[in-house]
C-alpha cells in the first residue's frame, strides 16, 4: 500500500474537491481562512512535520496570507518555484445551485439531473462523463493540487532539487498576495542560497476561442494597465447652459477616441493584445439637480506586452491632447454660434502635475489631508480612492479647470515573456513529446491571455518606465504598491504549464479529469525531473 497522500488519481481528486470545498472568494472570510487550512495540509507530509520552519504565512493585507513551503534538498541549490492562486470569483451565477458551487461531485451529479439547463457545449461534456464543474475546479485550485502532489513526491523521493510552493490570495482583483509574496521569495533565495532556475505556474490551459479545445502551454503573460482621467469643467444651471461645461461632454470626446484605439495595440511573437476599451465612465454628482454635472472620470483597459508605464501614459497623453484639441475646436464654433465668450479651453495635465501645482498653492500638509479623506472611505475600492484624490485636488485647483487629469489606477500587470530562453524552449518541447504519450497535442503560446500571478517576476525594465507609474497613481504608497525592485531581483523564466479545463468564471466552469489527474501529474513531474 502506498503510503503517499496524493499520489494517484483518486487521492489527488480527493484533494481538490477538499480545497475547493473550502470557499474563498476573493475579500470575503473564506479567503482569510484558506491559507492556514493549506498549512495544516502541509504539516501531514514527513518532510514539513522535520522542517516545520519551512512554511510561512505571509500578511497580504485585509487579514490574507500568503504561503510559502520550501523543500530544500542537502545538496542542491537550483530551484523551482511553483506559484499559484487560491481565491476563485463570486458564484451568484449558479442560482438555486449555489450552495453545490463548492462540491464538485454533488454538483456534477445534480447538474446531470437536467442536462438541458446547460449550454449545448457544456451538457455535451457533461454527458461525457469526463468534466468535474465547480468554481475553483479550474481557476485555479487544480494548480494549487497538482503543486502540492510534487511537493509530496519530491520531499518523499528526495528530488536533488529544490521546490518553494508559493499560493497566493487575491489574483482576481488586485494580485495583492503576490506582490506580498515576492519579497518573501528575495528572502528565502538569500536565506537558503538559492537559484530560482524556473517560476512555474499552473493556471488552467484557456481556449483561445469559444469552441477551441486545443490545450496550450504559456511562456509568458499578457500585462494590464489602466489609464483614468477626471474631467473637471464648468458647473451651471440646466437654464444657463452655455455659461458652463458638463463634464460627461469632455469626457465623451477621450472615450470616443480611446475605446478599440489601434494605437494601444501590440504585437509580439506573432500574438496580439485585445483593443483597449473603457471599464468605467460616470459623473460624480450623488444626486439629481438642475445643476449640469462638472465632474466626471472614466477608467480604460490597456493590455501591454512590451510597453512601460511611461511609454503608456506618453501615449494616453498624445491621444487625450487630440481629443481635448477636437473638442475645443468644437466647442470655439459652439461660442461663436451662441455669441458667447464660453469657459475656456479644456487642458490635459497629468496627476503629477496636479499634485505638485497643489502642493504649491495648498502646502503639503492640506494635500496629505485631502488625500487621506479619500483613503480613509472603506466604502471606495483603490479605483475609486484614485479619482477621488484627484477630485479632492482639482476642487481645490478650480482655476485649472476646464481639464482632464491623467492618472493611474490600479491594478498594474506587467508583461513577462521568456520565450526565447534556451531552457524554456527545450522544456516546450519535452511538454509537448509528454503529451503525446497520452495521444494529446499540445500547443505553446507566447503571452498567458488571462493575465496571471507570473506578471510579478522577472521584471525588466532598462530606463525606470515604472516611475511613471508610481508618480501618476494617487494611491501609490497608501493602499497599494508594487515591489518593482525585488520583482527585478526575481530573475528566471517563466511557464504556465497546467490542466485543461474551460468556462473560468461562468456557471459552467469544469475541468477535464484525465487532463487533471491522469496527464499533468506526469507531465510536471517529467518536467522538474528534467531540472537536475
Amino acid at each position: 500500500m502506498s503510503q503517499l497522500l496524493w499520489d494517484t488519481p483518486e487521492k489527488l481528486r480527493a484533494l481538490l474537491c477538499e480545497l475547493v470545498s473550502w470557499d474563498s472568494i476573493t475579500l470575503t472570510e473564506g479567503e482569510t481562512t484558506f491559507a492556514p487550512k493549506v498549512i495544516d495540509k502541509l504539516r501531514d507530509l514527513a518532510y514539513f512535520q522535520a522542517h516545520p520552519s519551512h512554511l510561512g504565512l505571509h500578511d497580504a493585507g485585509l487579514g490574507r496570507h500568503a504561503v510559502t513551503a520550501l523543500y530544500k534538498h542537502p545538496e542542491a541549490v537550483e530551484t523551482v518555484v511553483l506559484i499559484s492562486h487560491f481565491d476563485t470569483v463570486q458564484t451568484e451565477e449558479y442560482g438555486v445551485l449555489e450552495p453545490l458551487a463548492y462540491f464538485p461531485e454533488e454538483l456534477t451529479k445534480k447538474l446531470m439531473e437536467n442536462p438541458d439547463d446547460l449550454p449545448e457545449s457544456a451538457r455535451i461534456d457533461l454527458e461525457t462523463g469526463k468534466y468535474l464543474f465547480g468554481r475553483g475546479t479550474m481557476d485555479m485550485k487544480m494548480g494549487l493540487a497538482l503543486h502540492m502532489q510534487l511537493l509530496e513526491k519530491a520531499s518523499t523521493e528526495e528530488w536533488p532539487i529544490n521546490l518553494v510552493l508559493t499560493t497566493v490570495p487575491d489574483e482576481e482583483v488586485n494580485s495583492a498576495g503576490m506582490r506580498a509574496a515576492v519579497p518573501q521569495l528575495v528572502r528565502l533565495r538569500e536565506e537558503f542560497g538559492l537559484t530560482y532556475k524556473l517560476f512555474l505556474n499552473s493556471e488552467p490551459s484557456f481556449s483561445q476561442k469559444p469552441l477551441d479545445i486545443a490545450e496550450y502551454i504559456y511562456s509568458g503573460t499578457i500585462g494590464k494597465i489602466m489609464p483614468a482621467a477626471l474631467f473637471y469643467g464648468k458647473e451651471t444651471h440646466v437654464g444657463e447652459p452655455m455659461k458652463g461645461m458638463t463634464a460627461n461632454y469632455i469626457a465623451s470626446y477621450l472615450t470616443q477616441r480611446m475605446e478599440w484605439n489601434p494605437l494601444f495595440r501590440e504585437t509580439d511573437l506573432g500574438e496580439s493584445t485585445p483593443l483597449p476599451v473603457s471599464l468605467q465612465q460616470k459623473d460624480l454628482k450623488m444626486s439629481y439637480s438642475t445643476q449640469t454635472p462638472y465632474r466626471a472620470v472614466a477608467l480604460y483597459n490597456v493590455f501591454l506586452l512590451k510597453r512601460t508605464a511611461a511609454e503608456v501614459m506618453d501615449l494616453f497623453e498624445q491621444v487625450a491632447t487630440e481629443a481635448m484639441g477636437a473638442l475645443n475646436e468644437s466647442y470655439k464654433g459652439i461660442c461663436a454660434r451662441e455669441q458667447v465668450s464660453g469657459v475656456g479651453e479644456v487642458k490635459v495635465l497629468r496627476y503629477e502635475q496636479l499634485l505638485a501645482y497643489a502642493n504649491k498653492k495648498l502646502g503639503n500638509a492640506e494635500v496629505e489631508r485631502l488625500k487621506n479623506e479619500a483613503l480613509e472611505n472603506d466604502a471606495w475600492d483603490d479605483r475609486e480612492k484614485s479619482l477621488r484624490i484627484v477630485d479632492n485636488l482639482m476642487i481645490q485647483c478650480q482655476e485649472l479647470a476646464p481639464a482632464t487629469v491623467l492618472l493611474f489606477a490600479p491594478p498594474y500587470y506587467p508583461a513577462v515573456n521568456t520565450s526565447d530562453d534556451p531552457l524554456v524552449k527545450e522544456i516546450v518541447e519535452l511538454m509537448k513529446k509528454s503529451a503525446q504519450s497520452f495521444d494529446n497535442k499540445i500547443d505553446q503560446i507566447h503571452y498567458f491571455n488571462g493575465i496571471c500571478d507570473l506578471s510579478y517576476v522577472n521584471y525588466e525594465d532598462d530606463g525606470n518606465g515604472w516611475t511613471a507609474f508610481e508618480s501618476n497613481t494617487p494611491v501609490w504608497g497608501d493602499t497599494y504598491s508594487i515591489p518593482f525592485e525585488e520583482m527585478a531581483q526575481l530573475k528566471g523564466p517563466v511557464l504556465n504549464v497546467g490542466p485543461f479545463g474551460k468556462d473560468a468564471h461562468q456557471r459552467t466552469e469544469r475541468l477535464h479529469v484525465d487532463s487533471a489527474f491522469v496527464e499533468m501529474p506526469v507531465m510536471l513531474e517529467t518536467l522538474v525531473k528534467s531540472l537536475y
